[in-house]
């Protein structure tokens, strides 16, 4: 096969539809489009235009309320941790930072911070430096003879 050769499949492109170019064509005159009407003007109908009727996003009642400073955490349960662990990729032996499970792959980007979850065992202890946990996470982490430091933790102590 040469580059000259090349052809696109049969019918994956289909000739430009030539509208108003007489009666022989099949699409003259009105040019598929009937008689008069929005629909046949230029610019065609407006979206979610019901004939006059009462829209349905009007019709029905709004609903909720969506936080814009909600916190959006990365969520990190124990068995992915001990996973990353196992396979080398995290140092049990010294302090487990967000940044260190970015770059391990473990969490994929950190949002507002990575949450600790409790999903899963933890064989080995571990110190882990998060934005929040679960209170189960932080019981079997300490269970395993690690221990979550996090950030308002400190402060809370001192005051």
């Amino acid at each position: 096969m040469r580059l000259n050769e090349l052809r696109d499949r049969p019918g994956a492109s289909r000739p430009r539809k030539r509208v108003g170019r007489g009666p022989g064509s099949g699409l003259g005159k009105t040019a598929g489009k009937g008689h008069k009407g929005q629909k046949a003007r230029a610019g065609g109908a407006k979206r979610s235009f019901e004939g006059g009727q009462m829209p349905i996003y009007r019709r029905l009642p709004k609903r909720g309320f969506r936080n814009p400073f909600k916190t959006d955490y990365a969520e990190l349960n124990l068995e992915k941790l001990q996973l990353a662990i196992d396979k080398g990729r995290l140092d049990p032996a010294e302090p487990i930072t967000q940044e260190k499970l970015v770059a391990a792959g473990v969490v994929r980007r950190l949002k507002d911070g990575v949450k600790l979850l409790a999903k899963g065992e933890l064989k080995q202890a571990v110190t882990l430096e998060v934005a929040a946990a679960s209170r189960r996470a932080v019981e079997r982490v300490e269970q395993a003879g690690g221990k979550v430091v996090l950030p308002g933790a400190d402060a809370g102590a001192a005051a």
